[in-house]
Protein backbone atom coordinates (compact mmCIF):
# COMPACT_ATOMS: atom_id res chain seq x y z
CA UNK A 1 0.00 0.00 0.00
CA UNK A 2 1.45 3.28 -1.27
CA UNK A 3 1.76 6.40 1.61
CA UNK A 4 -0.95 7.98 -0.95
CA UNK A 5 -3.48 5.10 -0.50
CA UNK A 6 -3.06 4.47 3.14
CA UNK A 7 -3.52 8.54 3.80
CA UNK A 8 -6.53 7.95 1.64
CA UNK A 9 -8.08 4.88 3.78
CA UNK A 10 -7.18 6.89 6.60
CA UNK A 11 -9.16 10.12 6.02
CA UNK A 12 -12.28 8.04 4.60
CA UNK A 13 -12.15 5.72 8.00
CA UNK A 14 -12.28 9.02 9.91
CA UNK A 15 -14.90 10.58 7.82
CA UNK A 16 -17.18 7.56 8.28
CA UNK A 17 -16.28 7.65 12.09
CA UNK A 18 -17.72 10.91 12.47
CA UNK A 19 -20.47 9.95 10.44
CA UNK A 20 -21.49 6.84 12.95
CA UNK A 21 -20.60 9.18 15.75
CA UNK A 22 -22.84 12.16 15.03
CA UNK A 23 -25.77 9.83 13.83
CA UNK A 24 -25.43 7.74 17.40
CA UNK A 25 -25.21 11.67 18.63
CA UNK A 26 -28.32 12.42 17.08
CA UNK A 27 -30.18 9.59 18.44
CA UNK A 28 -28.85 9.72 21.10
CA UNK A 29 -29.85 13.68 22.05
CA UNK A 30 -33.38 12.98 21.22
CA UNK A 31 -33.76 10.41 24.38
CA UNK A 32 -32.23 12.80 26.40
CA UNK A 33 -34.16 16.07 25.23
CA UNK A 34 -37.17 13.79 25.96
CA UNK A 35 -36.77 13.53 29.32
CA UNK A 36 -36.98 17.27 29.68
CA UNK A 37 -39.77 17.65 27.03
CA UNK A 38 -41.91 14.71 28.10
CA UNK A 39 -40.23 13.40 31.44
CA UNK A 40 -43.99 11.52 31.93
CA UNK A 41 -42.81 9.46 29.11
CA UNK A 42 -39.34 8.29 30.82
CA UNK A 43 -41.37 7.09 33.75
CA UNK A 44 -43.14 4.99 31.63
CA UNK A 45 -40.14 3.27 29.82
CA UNK A 46 -38.69 2.80 33.18
CA UNK A 47 -41.53 1.13 34.42
CA UNK A 48 -42.64 -1.41 31.35
CA UNK A 49 -38.38 -1.76 30.30
CA UNK A 50 -36.90 -1.62 33.33
CA UNK A 51 -39.35 -3.13 35.89
CA UNK A 52 -38.57 0.70 37.92
CA UNK A 53 -42.02 1.95 39.25
CA UNK A 54 -42.19 5.44 41.20
CA UNK A 55 -39.98 7.49 38.74
CA UNK A 56 -40.60 11.46 39.42
CA UNK A 57 -40.63 14.21 36.95
CA UNK A 58 -37.17 15.23 38.86
CA UNK A 59 -35.44 11.96 38.46
CA UNK A 60 -36.23 12.13 34.87
CA UNK A 61 -34.47 15.66 34.87
CA UNK A 62 -31.32 14.52 36.90
CA UNK A 63 -30.98 11.47 34.36
CA UNK A 64 -31.73 13.56 31.48
CA UNK A 65 -28.81 16.45 32.91
CA UNK A 66 -26.31 13.35 33.11
CA UNK A 67 -26.58 11.89 30.05
CA UNK A 68 -27.02 15.19 28.20
CA UNK A 69 -23.30 15.51 29.76
CA UNK A 70 -22.30 12.10 28.08
CA UNK A 71 -23.49 12.78 24.94
CA UNK A 72 -22.25 16.14 24.64
CA UNK A 73 -18.75 14.28 26.18
CA UNK A 74 -19.39 11.88 23.42
CA UNK A 75 -19.78 13.88 20.51
CA UNK A 76 -16.76 15.52 21.67
CA UNK A 77 -14.91 12.67 21.67
CA UNK A 78 -13.74 13.47 25.07
CA UNK A 79 -12.80 10.57 27.28
CA UNK A 80 -13.49 7.99 24.68
CA UNK A 81 -13.06 4.50 26.28
CA UNK A 82 -14.91 6.42 29.19
CA UNK A 83 -17.70 8.16 27.03
CA UNK A 84 -17.54 5.70 24.00
CA UNK A 85 -17.62 2.59 26.28
CA UNK A 86 -20.81 3.41 28.41
CA UNK A 87 -22.77 4.63 25.38
CA UNK A 88 -22.41 0.80 23.79
CA UNK A 89 -23.27 -0.52 27.22
CA UNK A 90 -26.17 1.69 28.15
CA UNK A 91 -27.44 1.30 24.41
CA UNK A 92 -26.85 -2.51 24.55
CA UNK A 93 -28.72 -2.52 27.90
CA UNK A 94 -31.87 -0.37 26.20
CA UNK A 95 -31.42 -3.07 23.05
CA UNK A 96 -31.88 -6.30 25.24
CA UNK A 97 -34.21 -5.22 27.74
CA UNK A 98 -36.66 -4.39 24.84
CA UNK A 99 -36.73 -8.40 24.16
CA UNK A 100 -40.62 -8.68 24.13
CA UNK A 101 -40.53 -6.40 21.25
CA UNK A 102 -38.90 -8.77 19.09
CA UNK A 103 -40.85 -11.55 19.89
CA UNK A 104 -43.52 -9.96 18.05
CA UNK A 105 -41.44 -8.36 15.58
CA UNK A 106 -43.77 -7.56 12.71
CA UNK A 107 -45.96 -5.09 14.91
CA UNK A 108 -42.11 -3.71 16.63
CA UNK A 109 -40.23 -3.29 13.51
CA UNK A 110 -38.76 0.21 14.84
CA UNK A 111 -37.23 -1.71 17.66
CA UNK A 112 -34.96 -3.61 15.21
CA UNK A 113 -33.48 -0.09 14.49
CA UNK A 114 -31.49 -0.65 17.75
CA UNK A 115 -29.26 -3.69 16.73
CA UNK A 116 -27.45 -1.61 13.68
CA UNK A 117 -27.00 1.53 16.56
CA UNK A 118 -25.35 -0.98 18.39
CA UNK A 119 -22.89 -2.18 16.32
CA UNK A 120 -22.07 1.21 15.31
CA UNK A 121 -21.32 1.51 19.39
CA UNK A 122 -19.64 -1.44 19.13
CA UNK A 123 -17.59 -0.07 16.28
CA UNK A 124 -16.76 3.24 17.47
CA UNK A 125 -15.93 1.98 20.53
CA UNK A 126 -13.41 -0.75 19.06
CA UNK A 127 -12.21 2.29 16.57
CA UNK A 128 -12.03 4.95 19.39
CA UNK A 129 -8.62 6.04 18.66
CA UNK A 130 -8.80 6.11 14.70
CA UNK A 131 -11.92 8.78 15.84
CA UNK A 132 -10.33 11.51 15.58
CA UNK A 133 -12.04 13.94 13.16
CA UNK A 134 -13.53 16.56 15.11
CA UNK A 135 -12.81 14.99 18.46
CA UNK A 136 -11.52 17.31 21.54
Amino acid sequence: MTNTSITDFQNRLQWSLLALRLGVFIVMLMWTLDKFVNPGHSARIFEHFYGVSGSTDTVAYVLGALQLLLVLAFVAGIQKRITYGVIFISHGLSTLSSYNQYIDGFNNLLFFTAWPMWAACFALYLLRDEDVKFTI
